[in-house]
């Protein structure tokens, strides 16, 4: 028997239980699976044992793997080699050394500190004395203890053939984990890259990360398949992308390749829909339910391990779904930033391009520009949204065969386009010749362009949106001052803008929380001063106390269609004052409210209107609407309409501000109207002058050619009421008799003006 104990050395060679057959070290060299040694540290203060152990297994494989011996000979000794050398499978650890317990503190050292959990340990004693607790070999992972007496070659042999099957098995798990890892951070990765050629790249990237091998020679090819028409009847293989020394032929055809070892690797992979596993050489193949199926290529130094090939294949069945949604990604990136219609980029696109040019810092000298189609909605009313496609279409084409090689173009809304370019470029007088000539459509139709645009200097911006932003705010400027004009963003408008949006979210506010009032001003007989009824007005006391005046907040209303909400409650408010001055006695006084052009312009106008009196009970003919000439002229067909239906109810109508407005007065023929209000500013010009109340008397004697009532808004002075008077004037309103009040100071003034 061989026995390995302090102080012995080795007996006979050949016992009678000697069970071990030494291999043929030249069979060693030449065994083709024999790559990879298992290092054996041997941890003893004891040459004689080192030796020992090293003559005991000297030239043995075991599971096919030569041995290498590492030599340590006190515990912080074996700690250095242990940070020194990282795939040690077995450690052969003697309990007594330099300390009685010397070998179970570099275990916890080993297991804890140092967080080595793979190596496998085998503790030997030379006293049986010192043997270790059973809690200690199971909470230190210890794989075997053995006393030197009971170490025999075969036994020694067999303890170390276990501990290194069992670390096999931990390194093989342990890789598992790790590659499973790397599958799923892969994927996530894959799936977020933004179309197929970078998807593609990024297979090549995390195959190398997989295996554990440079990106050198991995080719991803995509297999094309016929088109409808049959026209390809052999499937194309292009390379989509490409690493090392394939890297130049990314979107060449598989048979540009100069290796025909990679030309068939490639093509057997996808005619026979597997992954193949060759020495040196490995074609994934990664299937696609539309038919447009990849193979990846990949240089490998040696034969793949099982593991590996495992992990390749659970590897392409998750890169294939990705693969799926990856061309959904890109079609669902394609609807995104190509617009289809007109096949220019979409306004996300834009954005981007402007905040990445705004990234370089170069933003001096680059302007962004609006062109916005005037009356483009009116075209698509008249000859249908076929022919306004048709439209945008042919403007489109335009901008990209004059500006496309200079400047980056695109659709950022229904009927506006945006420009990035250098200033020099991006101006008025460079622009407008470009819509000088009609539009084609259909091969005959002439469209004569009509746009306004507006233009803001990226100087002036941090980003695509603010960019975007400020263009259209200079596109509004543009239209107020008619169609076919352009404007510029200053800062000046800029300011303007965010005032008027403060001042928007502080209306709201206002209306929500009931700090909008009504005031009511007094209309007189001119002659007599008879008090005849009310007008409401609109009034807005912010938080400080100060009033905005309505001009300033009623087009705000308009504009953001809050004007209706507000409309309908001030013409309730105003009646249901009304009914409780006839309630009181004052059974003969009217009301006159003003109604918006939008507020008009609601299909449910009249109904309300009629709704609201009937929930007062009031005579129709004392309530009074109050319309401009801009309402008057807007959708003549439909103001007619709903003016006759309004009279029809009994109301009486009036046009406010009479004279500012349109010049033509046919209208006032056609439309059922029972009172023209002079404004106030002509009333102002009476009194200065010969001339001064030249336009008043117009409107007197043509109300009275009419048969309108007359009304002025506006007196102040006993001078303007006497030539009012003179002229046939016959009603008045004014800070001469009294200025706009609370409702509960109506009874009163009455009390004291009637």
């Amino acid at each position: 028997m061989l026995a390995l104990s302090n102080g012995m050395h080795l007996s006979a060679m050949h016992s009678e239980d000697e069970l071990l057959t030494f291999l043929d070290e030249r069979e060693s060299q030449l065994s083709a699976v024999a790559i990879h040694k298992r290092q054996i540290l041997i941890v003893d203060d004891d040459e004689d044992v080192h030796q020992a152990t090293t003559f005991a297994l000297q030239g043995l494989e075991i599971l096919h793997h030569p041995l290498e011996f590492l030599h340590a000979y006190s515990a912080a000794e074996a700690e250095t080699i242990l940070l020194r050398e990282q795939n040690i499978a077995v450690i052969l650890l003697d309990v007594v050394m330099e300390s009685e317990d010397a070998g179970l503190r570099l275990v916890e050292r080993i297991r804890h500190d140092l967080r080595q959990t793979n190596p496998r340990i085998i503790l030997r004693t030379g006293q049986p004395g010192y043997a270790p607790e059973l809690s200690a070999v199971r909470d230190y992972d210890i794989n075997d203890y053995k006393t030197k007496n009971e170490l025999t070659r075969t036994r020694l042999y067999t303890s170390v053939t276990a501990a290194i099957r069992s670390y096999d098995q931990i390194c093989k798990l342990d890789a598992s984990r790790k590659g499973l890892e790397l599958i799923v951070a892969a994927s996530g990765r894959l799936v977020a890259e933004n179309g197929l050629q970078a998807f593609a790249a990024g297979i090549i990237t995390q195959i190398a990360a997989l295996l554990g091998v440079g990106a050198e020679g991995l080719v991803c090819a995509q297999e094309l398949l016929a088109d409808e028409s049959g026209e390809n009847s052999t499937p194309q293989i292009v390379v989509v992308a490409a690493a090392g020394r394939f890297a130049g032929l990314v979107q060449r055809h598989l048979e540009e390749i100069d290796s025909e070892r990679v030309r068939d690797a490639i093509s057997r992979c996808l005619s026979m829909k597997t992954n193949l596993i060759e020495n040196q050489a490995v074609a994934l193949f990664f299937p696609a339910r539309s038919g447009n199926h990849f193979a990846a290529f990949i240089d490998s130094p040696e034969l793949l391990s099982e593991i590996d090939q495992h992990l390749l294949q659970v590897f392409c069945s998750n890169i294939a779904v990705c693969a799926e949604n990856t061309r959904l990604l890109s079609r669902l990136h394609d609807q995104a930033y190509l617009d289809r219609l007109v096949k220019l980029p979409t306004r996300t696109a834009f954005i981007e391009a402007i905040d990445q040019h705004l990234s370089t810092g170069t933003t001096s000298g680059y302007t962004v520009g609006l062109i916005d189609i005037d009356q483009f909605a009116e075209t698509n009313e008249a000859f249908g949204h076929g022919y306004g496609d048709a439209v945008l279409r042919g403007l489109a084409q335009r901008l990209d065969e004059n500006l496309g090689e200079s400047c980056r173009i695109a659709r950022i809304s229904g009927d506006t386009f945006g420009i990035l370019g250098l200033s020099w470029a991006i101006r008025p007088e460079k622009l407008r010749p470009l819509f000088a000539e009609p539009l084609t459509i259909d091969d005959e139709v002439h469209h004569q362009l009509s746009v306004s645009m507006g233009f803001a200097n990226l100087a002036d911006v941090r980003s695509g949106n603010d960019a975007i932003k400020n263009a259209s705010l200079a596109v509004k400027l543009a239209r107020t001052m008619g169609p076919g004009r352009d404007a510029v963003y200053t800062q000046e408008i800029g300011q303007e803008t965010r005032e008027r949006t403060h001042l928007l979210h502080s209306l709201h506010a206002a209306f929500q929380h009931e700090r909008l009032f009504v005031a009511f001003q007094p209309q007189l007989d001119l002659n007599t001063r008879k008090p005849l009824g009310f007008e409401a007005l609109m009034r807005w006391r912010d938080d400080k106390g100060d009033f905005i005046p309505p001009d300033r907040f009623i087009p705000l209303a308009e504009q953001s269609g809050l004007i209706n909400g507000m409309g309908r409650w001030v013409l309730r408010s105003s009646l249901r004052t009304l009914r409780r001055l006839h309630d009181a006695g004052w059974s003969s006084l009217r009301m006159a409210i003003n109604v918006s052009v939008v507020q008009f312009q609601a299909d449910d106008f009249v109904e309300d209107v009629a709704q609201a009196i009937a929930e007062c009970e009031l005579p129709p003919a004392l309530v009074e609407l109050e319309i401009t000439e801009s309402v008057a002229m807007n959708n003549a067909a439909d103001v007619e309409n709903k003016l006759h239906a309004l009279k029809a109810l009994g109301v009486t109508i009036a046009i406010d501000d009479f004279g500012t407005g349109f010049s033509s007065l046919s209208y006032l023929d056609r439309l059922p109207i029972d009172r023209l209000k002079i404004d106030r500013s002509f009333v102002n010009n009476v009194g200065n002058g010969a001339d001064g109340a030249r336009i008043a008397e117009m409107i007197i004697s043509l109300g009275h050619k009419l048969d309108l009532t007359i009304i002025a808004e506006g007196i102040e002075t006993e001078e303007q009421r006497v030539m009012l008077a003179e002229l046939g004037c016959h009603e008045a309103q004014g800070f001469l008799f009294a200025r706009p009040m609370a409702a509960e100071a109506i009874g009163q003034w009455l009390h004291d003006n009637a």
